[in-house]
């Protein structure tokens, strides 16, 4: 069969580790014998970061905001281990955060379902979307320790030198103290990246955060979230018939617990980072959870939710075979070739892209899974397959249904 055509290319993130070598395997098998593949290559392996001095993952930024779609590879966040292990020239910040701080997105989780592999809450019937703030918070935050007896404040100086104090604590003795922030500007590009991304997949939105505890810095997220929905967005969730709705982070992880799922939760930064492994977990493996950076200009980058794998890849470097889960990479790519194809009209991709994901779907229903998948199925008489034949094995389903 002829090569189907991409008009646009993506941009083309490669990364670290295990993932890099699944990320090749993926093209050579699942993606160039079927696809023209057009992609503006950036290499965002930790090697390369530390040559470039992490120059590559801005520019790889701005061509997204050129191109508009982009999919990534997992990629190694440095720390003094990695600093010695790769002889870098410094501790590099996370290559995700550089991203989200430049196209100012929102991150999407959700479990990818399969049959075989039940989710652990058995209510949960439909996935559950994760919305994190990708800015700010404790990610942000300055710290120091408190040595003896002593007063912290908070000071804010305007331009004009006038200011502002706070007392934060009287120390008796020696303790910690902590400084966060946020922007009006981030949080406001948050709602607007939930509220759309609430309306195009056609799912309710729930936002939660403690504004009883904290009445300013926790307050003012859901003053902007409410102010933002009743001004933008109140008609157009009415017209599409979902509900937006806030409540207390405590209240949320409840309602969770006992829902059906089909929702969006959207969560401050930290708890958004914690509440997705929480799902990821409980819906089966963080090898199936798709990732999505969403930014209100228009601009997105898809990846898998996990890591490296850097225990795999030592293993794989040793000549031992591994038998690492591909499924979050793969729907990566699925996901940025679908955007790519709306944005371009080009329906033969968002085709392409649809059978790969029920290929890969179905080659696990079938029995054919890599390890991790295989200790948590129900499904019976389940093989487990290395990395590259389970790879090879969704190549021969997809074939079949092409």
């Amino acid at each position: 069969m002829a090569k189907l055509e991409m008009k646009t290319p993506l941009v083309e993130m490669d990364g670290d580790e295990m993932t890099r070598i699944i990320w090749k395997m993926i093209k050579d098998e699942l993606l160039l014998p079927f696809i023209d593949l057009k992609t503006e290559y950036y290499d965002l392996g930790l090697v390369h970061r530390n040559e470039t001095n992490d120059q590559v993952t801005k520019d790889a930024s701005e061509a997204t905001k050129k191109y508009k779609v982009a999919v990534k590879c997992a990629t190694i966040t440095p720390n003094a281990a990695r600093v010695k292990e790769y002889d870098l020239k410094e501790m590099y910040k996370s290559p995700n955060g550089t991203i989200r701080a430049i196209l100012d997105g929102t991150v999407f989780r959700a479990p990818i379902q399969v049959k075989g592999i039940d989710p652990v809450v058995k209510n949960w019937k439909k996935p559950i979307t994760i919305a994190r703030h990708a800015y700010g918070d404790v990610y942000k935050a300055s710290e120091m320790k408190i040595p003896g007896a002593g007063k912290v404040e908070l000071v804010y100086t305007a331009e004009d030198g006038s200011q502002e104090s706070v007392l934060v604590h009287e120390f008796k003795g020696p303790g910690i103290v902590q400084g966060m922030h946020n922007l009006t500007d981030s949080i406001e590009s948050f709602a607007r990246s939930c509220f759309t991304f609430a309306l195009d997949t056609k799912q309710d939105l729930w936002f939660a955060s403690k504004d009883t505890i904290s009445k300013k810095y926790d307050h003012t997220f859901k003053d902007i979230f409410q102010e933002i929905f009743d001004a933008e967005f109140k008609t157009k969730f009415e017209e599409a018939g979902i509900t937006y709705f806030y409540t207390l982070i405590d209240d949320a992880v409840a309602r969770v617990m006992k829902s059906e799922g089909g929702f969006i939760w959207a969560c401050k930064n930290y708890d958004g980072d914690v509440m997705s492994d929480m799902l990821s977990s409980a819906f089966g493996s963080l090898a199936m959870m798709t990732s999505v950076l969403v930014s209100p200009h228009g601009y997105y980058e898809y990846e898998a939710a996990h890591g490296t794998v850097q225990r795999h890849y030592y293993k794989y470097l040793k000549g031992e075979e591994t038998s690492t889960n591909p499924v979050a990479t793969i729907f990566a790519w699925t996901g940025a070739l679908r955007k790519r194809g709306e944005m371009d009209e080009t329906p033969a991709i968002c085709d392409f892209a649809d059978k790969l994901e029920k290929a890969t779907l179905d080659t696990i229903e079938s029995g054919q899974m890599t390890g991790d998948l295989k200790l948590i199925t129900t499904l019976p008489n389940a093989v487990k397959l290395n990395t590259e034949d389970f790879i090879k094995a969704i190549r021969k389903t997809l074939e079949a249904s092409l």
